[in-house]
């Protein structure tokens, strides 16, 4: 009765009971009070369904994948969620506070900026050393050209059992990639310049490869890593619970993208300031600008890769009730407000076990001990500090003994005391009596110490050997050095650097292999586009699992001058003996290493073998020339050509002739074999040929082919043994009418021992020429490791004697206190 008296007119004072028409009103009135109209939902086979909360959160089919869920939440969720987030962001970065500040600090190693000192004196040298900031350079130099050349970072390779189809795709896929990369992403370059910077500096940065929609394409994207915020418990980006993103944009660039409908519009207060942030300060120190006048305002976005069980988005189980696993999402948050300004799932739609997408890949210069690498700051930031102190100290030492000073007896007094004495110029005095001389007292200054000066060179020594950045004497003023010299003396000099590269090759690996994703995701089934000279197609479907993308680079070289080191050494293997190595490719070789442009124009290369005729093979092998056979000729007709040439005397007499003909006969029976054999087992061919291609994944089928091919071989090979008998039985009998005549039969013996001579002789000769060539480079060596004994012996002299000094120094000091 009392939930009646709630749908009543308030005219009603007294209890009375309502009449029929007055309860139907209520029974209206009380569902539109309490819950709302109600949705009637047509469905396919003719029946509804009554939604009695259309505005309920989670409805299927309400929003897309990938729509902003902040758009549905209330702000009783989204509030908290703004909070954690910046909390975590305060708490992780509070983590790495030490990271920070040694990173801050080795920045001014560089030497960017000039310091005017006033200690130990007003005047004293600020200047810096440059050798952390010659590795800096030297490593960013060498590695840009390496990993970035002209004609574009990609190159291709098929995985799996190659084809024409499979090699075709290939190469469409690597144009497209250089394509994009070099052509369309302008920024590009600039920032992996910039990344290769930073790298050796703070150890580790990052890329973050995603599709922009403002662009309308992939964008592969340089993070520094103070920009990037991981838990001081991850490891590497995989297994990191949390990734926050800071990004700075501007409040014109943020009202675009609210207005958009990307962020969610919602008022937000004045942007925060970054008056804490040590790192920004000292960049903007270094660089030589500062905040003056009216700047534009920019707002902090925290952009957080993370886990949620969010409210209302929960993750449901095969009994439709939430099981409490969270899922990864993309939360903004703006840092100075905490409004939440998007949430969108961080998974692919048809992934059913709902994995997170990834966007970042972390470039290491070494690797340290948690998640961040460790970079040329930490690792010889305390070389460049000392060396930088001795520098200071020698220009210091310089300064006071060029300019010295002292005490003077009272009274004495110099006109104009204020200007320096120029050279050549004398001063009046005025002293009360006496001596002059004993009326000033100069300090003991003394002159640079060599001994610092040394200790210098060792420090710098240090850094460099380190940081790899000496060079390397390799086969300097020596080209006959011997092979392992030279390849020994390589590797020690390339170590570190060896082992940065393939870092960076590896994370290269992983960049493309994530810019290959989104554009086989973003990209038109079919597209055209034009390039220099030409139009190329590309077609979404060739970017899947056949096709690997990986950087052009070697991995195993990483500078220009290994690269031709590499080269001469190989070139200095096959001159050796030229007979078994292809000579054109050595020499090919040697003209890529030293970045010949057109390699063709100078080394033109060798004319394709085609088959020719008897006659023509014939003059071949007379002049010394190779020549083969080829499938589809008149093999039989060449054989008896050949066993005609043969009986002549010139060539009876020739041994060199007879084996080349003798030979080109051979290959004649083989494919004729073969041609047979695959007349033979025209279907096992083509049975083998589809077999060929399951046989990696099937053993069964592996067996198989295997019984396939020992048939087939069989059979190759009873027709190969009757095809021989038949040629011998045909030599004879061309030969027989030669075989008779015992003269000729003597002579041709006698021209076959003196060949024979000849060829030992020959050998002979070429065996003493080896000898003795490995003899002068055994002395080379033995001279070699002399010199360097010699030069250890007089480096160890040398410190004895820097040692004694340093002695007798402090012996004298000790002496005159």
């Amino acid at each position: 009765m009392a939930e009646i008296d709630k749908g009543l007119p308030n005219t009603r004072n007294k209890l009375e009971i309502p009449s029929e028409e007055e309860l139907q009103d209520v029974a209206v009135q009380e569902p539109v009070e309490e819950k709302g109209p109600i949705e009637v939902i047509p469905e396919e086979d003719g029946g509804v369904t009554l939604d009695y909360e259309p505005g309920a959160i989670n409805v299927p089919g309400t929003e897309s994948h990938f729509d902003n869920l902040a758009e549905l939440l209330p702000d009783d969720v989204l509030e908290p969620i703004g909070n954690e987030m910046t909390q975590n962001y305060m708490d992780y970065k509070a983590s790495r506070k030490e990271w920070e500040q040694s990173y801050v600090s080795g920045l001014d190693l560089l030497g960017f900026k000039y310091e005017n000192r006033t200690e130990p004196f007003q005047g004293a040298s600020g200047a810096t050393h440059p050798v952390m900031a010659e590795a800096v350079t030297q490593f960013q130099a060498q590695a840009y050209k390496e990993l970035l050349p002209a004609d574009g970072p990609v190159r291709t390779q098929v995985i799996g059992v190659k084809n024409p189809g499979t090699e075709q795709q290939a190469n469409r896929v690597k144009d497209f990639m250089n394509y994009l990369i070099m052509d369309q992403m302008k920024e590009y370059e600039a920032e992996f310049d910039s990344m290769l910077f930073h790298l050796p500096l703070a150890g580790s940065t990052f890329k973050k490869v995603y599709y922009d929609v403002n662009m309308g394409r992939a964008v592969s994207k340089f993070v520094p890593a103070d920009e990037l915020i991981v838990p001081y418990t991850a490891t590497s980006l995989d297994d990191a619970e949390a990734i926050i993103h800071k990004v700075k944009i501007s409040e014109n660039e943020l009202r675009k993208q609210q207005v958009n409908g990307f962020y969610r519009d919602v008022e937000l207060g004045p942007p925060g300031t970054d008056s804490n942030d040590e790192l920004a300060k000292k960049e903007r120190e270094l660089e030589g600008s500062k905040k003056t006048g009216k700047n534009e305002p920019m707002y902090t976005l925290l952009e957080c890769h993370v886990n949620l069980d969010l409210e209302g988005f929960e993750e449901v189980g095969a009994d439709g009730e939430p099981t409490g696993i969270k899922l990864p999402y993309l939360v903004t948050v703006e840092e100075g407000n905490r409004k939440v300004l998007s949430i969108r799932r961080n998974y692919a739609p048809d992934d059913l076990k709902k994995r997170k997408i990834q966007y970042f890949v972390h470039f290491k210069f070494l690797p340290g001990l948690g998640f961040y690498g460790f970079g040329l700051i930490h690792m010889i930031g305390g070389l460049s500090r000392t060396a930088t102190s001795a520098l200071r100290q020698l220009l210091d030492a310089g300064t006071l003994s060029n300019l010295p000073a002292g005490f003077k007896q009272r009274g004495v007094r110099v006109r104009d005391e204020a200007s320096p004495i120029q050279p050549g110029e004398f001063k009046d005095v005025d002293a009360p009596g006496g001596n002059l001389r004993d009326a000033f007292f100069p300090l003991p200054y003394k002159e640079p110490s060599q001994t610092l000066l040394n200790l210098l060179g060792i420090v710098v020594n240090a850094g460099q050997r380190f940081a790899a950045i000496a060079d390397m004497q390799v086969g300097d003023g020596n080209q006959g050095a011997a092979v392992g010299t030279t390849i020994a003396l390589l590797e020690r000099g390339s170590r570190v650097m060896s082992a940065i590269h393939k870092r960076c090759y590896a994370a290269m690996k992983n960049e493309f292999k994530l810019l290959s994703k989104v554009v086989a995701q973003y990209l038109p089934p079919e597209y055209p586009y034009d390039v220099v000279g030409g139009q190329r197609n590309i077609k979404q479907t060739d970017f899947d699992d056949r096709v690997d993308v990986i950087p052009v680079a070697d991995p195993n070289i990483f500078s220009m001058s290994q690269r031709i080191t590499l080269a001469q050494t190989q070139l200095q293997i096959a001159t050796s003996n030229p007979q078994l190595h292809n000579m054109y490719q050595i020499y090919r070789n040697m003209y890529n290493a030293i970045g010949v442009k057109d390699v063709d124009a100078v080394l033109p290369p060798p004319a394709p073998t085609a088959p020719m005729d008897p006659s023509m093979e014939h003059i071949n092998a007379m002049g010394g020339k190779s020549f083969q056979a080829f499938p589809g000729q008149d093999h039989r007709a060449h054989i008896t050509a050949h066993l005609n040439f043969m009986s002549t005397n010139m060539v009876r007499n020739n041994p060199m002739i007879m084996a080349a003909i003798q030979k080109n006969i051979l290959e004649h029976i083989s494919l004729m074999a073969q041609e047979q054999v695959q007349l033979e087992f025209r279907e096992q061919m083509q049975q083998m040929m589809m077999m060929q291609q399951q046989a990696a994944m099937n053993p069964q089928v592996q067996a198989q082919l295997q019984a396939l091919t020992n048939q087939v071989e069989s059979r190759k090979a009873v027709l190969i043994a009757e095809m021989t008998e038949e040629y011998m039985k045909e030599e004879k009998e061309i030969t027989s009418q030669f075989d008779a005549d015992p003269l000729l039969k003597l002579k041709s013996r006698e021209v076959d021992l003196r060949a024979m001579e000849n060829e030992r002789k020959k050998n002979a000769d070429k065996a003493d020429e080896d000898l003795a060539r490995a003899k002068l480079m055994q002395a080379q060596d033995l001279a070699e490791d002399k010199l360097d004994q010699n030069e250890d012996l007089a480096k160890l002299r040398a410190g004895v004697s820097l040692a004694k000094s340093g002695i007798d120094q402090a012996a004298i000091v000790m002496d005159d206190n």
